[in-house]
């Protein structure tokens, strides 16, 4: 069989998810000492989740393969289904290695795994026209799941399906290397190919180290050598690329920063959406093999690298919740570009922005990507929190974290956290009303737990995952994305008719409390002329006040109990 893909044989026509998985179905069935094509978990759409697993010498087993000291290369394909480049350019790819001898010492330290296709729901609901800025194929996917979910936005809440089953898939093989591929939008430029890399500030030292100093420029260069010059992906604050651009944040809620969670390098291949879809295609298998061919040559220190990652998290003290960039230290980066130039507008007659093709430049311009820790704690001993929050601790075991549960019930010492304040997203964002800028009071007191709580101790490979996830100010918290939610309401208050005479009588026998009322009047001249306003803060003073609103539910232990 030539095992020839409806890419090459349709006119680069982007391929089905029903060829897709045909195509991978064939591949197997043709060699089945070298891939596994296996269901994983199901979608929102009803239809499974699979993997292809490429291993040379037949083993297909997690743990084998790591004793073997062998890297493990995830590659994710369809996440948004209007940019299938990376489905059809990794056919040709698993096909190329299982039929070309020749190539196959490249994955001699080496497994791939493969998710052929990630938003099946999104890959089944074709259309030609959801993509307006993107130039071919002339049929293609939908961004949004079965949920109309942008799956790159699910990674840690995992309301769809597909994320939970990606979820373990990641925390089952382990990978040193993911690869998730897309296609850009934005400003118009001369490369075929951009790359977001994991933010490497964000990365345990030695894998940060590593992506900078050594991979990366290995990936650059080989690139350009094959005849597809990358730029970092062109993330830009001012209306055109020339004022500048910034290496991408990734937090843990898109793919790359979700696998950092785990201590894996992640890359965000990012095609040009005006160039060729076959352009397109081709750039994405070479960046595959080329990624392919950077871990042949330096398997062992990858390796390593990743096993230092894990051994050093299970370990570390301190954990940055958020970054800021940092200005101050910008280099400077050869960029070819399209002039951008203005004239009329056919549809309004105002001046419209337009990029020239008919004259490209390349100069320098400003590139920023380097951040800092702008909030950072120390974990505790354990976190510990009510088994009401079923849901925060299933997805905890999806990404491999060891929670246990009381055997009894128990009065131990903790750090709990008072909301302070907060902002939410106006509208919905993926399904939620995000919360950020999340600001906490710290009390220390003793809590009773009952047997069946979860506890969950921060000894671990994955403490980043359990730090992120489990400090509510941290911006992919499960607070900020609304799994507590219901501690800031409050469930009682007070007629003020009736509170009017307690409050009198509380302030009276409490003359501390009056003190502080009188100062804050004094401070804030419209506090002070709102009668309702000074009863409340009277109200939340008293024991009336209900002590469950806005306290955080999990526990920080600090020290054995």
């Amino acid at each position: 069989m030539s095992f020839v893909t409806p890419f090459e044989k349709n006119n680069f026509a982007t391929t089905t998810y029903a060829e897709a998985m045909a195509f991978y179905r064939q591949l197997a069935a043709a060699y089945p000492k070298q891939m596994q094509l296996t269901e994983q978990g199901m979608t929102d759409i009803g239809l499974p989740l699979h993997t292809a697993v490429i291993s040379l010498d037949g083993d297909f087993d997690v743990r084998s393969i790591k004793q073997k000291n062998k890297c493990i290369l995830l590659i994710n394909n369809g996440i948004h289904p209007g940019e299938p480049e990376g489905i059809d350019a990794t056919m040709m790819l698993v096909r190329d290695y299982l039929v070309q001898a020749d190539r196959q010492k490249e994955l001699q330290n080496l497994v791939i795994v493969v998710i052929p296709v990630y938003n099946v729901d999104g890959c089944l609901n074709r259309n030609n026209y959801s993509r307006t800025n993107q130039l071919g194929p002339e049929s293609y996917g939908f961004r949004g799941n079965a949920q109309n979910l942008d799956l790159n936005r699910d990674f840690v809440k995992c309301d769809s399906r597909n994320a939970e089953t990606f979820n373990k898939i990641l925390t089952y093989w382990q990978p040193e290397i993911f690869v998730d591929n897309h296609t850009s939008n934005g400003a118009d430029y001369q490369y075929t190919m951009t790359l977001i890399a994991t933010q490497h500030c964000k990365l345990e030292s030695h894998l940060g180290s590593y992506l900078q100093k050594k991979l990366l420029p290995y990936l650059y260069g080989k690139m350009q050598a094959r005849n597809w010059e990358m730029i970092p992906y062109v993330y830009h604050e001012e209306e055109t690329p020339d004022g500048g651009i910034s290496g991408f944040l990734d937090h843990p809620r898109y793919s790359t920063g979700y696998a950092a969670l785990h201590n894996a390098i992640g890359f965000m291949p990012e095609t040009h959406m005006l160039k060729p879809f076959a352009d397109r295609v081709k750039s994405t298998y070479a960046f595959m093999e080329t990624m392919i061919g950077a871990i042949h040559d330096d398997a062992a220190t990858i390796f390593e690298n990743k096993k230092k990652a894990d051994e050093a998290v299970a370990e570390q003290k301190k954990f940055v919740l958020n970054w800021a960039m940092e200005k101050k230290k910008v280099q400077q980066l050869p960029f070819k570009g399209y002039e951008a130039r203005r004239k009329p507008s056919e549809v309004s007659g105002l001046p419209r922005l337009y990029y020239d093709q008919t004259a490209p430049f390349e100069r320098p311009i400003p590139y920023w990507n380097d951040y800092a820790p702008s909030l950072t704690v120390e974990k505790p001993t354990a976190y510990v929190f009510p088994q009401a929050y079923a849901k925060v601790a299933e997805r905890l075991r999806w990404n491999g974290v060891k929670v246990e549960q009381l055997k009894e019930d128990t009065e131990m010492e903790v750090e709990m956290y008072r909301i302070k304040d907060f902002n939410t997203t106006k509208d919905a964002y993926e399904g939620h009303y995000l919360h950020s800028d999340v600001t906490v009071e710290k009390k220390i007191g003793r809590q009773k737990y009952l047997k069946g709580d979860y506890l969950v101790v921060t000894n671990q490979i994955k403490n980043k995952y359990i730090v992120e996830t489990l400090e509510p100010h941290s911006p992919d918290s499960y607070f900020a994305w609304n799994f507590f939610d219901g501690i800031l309401m409050q469930k009682e208050g007070f007629s003020s008719y009736v509170f009017e005479d307690l409050a009198a009588d509380f302030l009276q026998k409490n003359p501390s409390v009056r003190a502080e009322l009188e100062a804050k009047k004094q401070a804030d001249g419209a506090f002070a002329k709102s009668a309702e306003a000074q009863l409340d803060w009277v109200y939340r003073q008293t024991p009336h006040y209900e002590p469950s609103h806005r306290m955080y539910p999990v526990g920080r232990v600090l020290s054995k109990n």
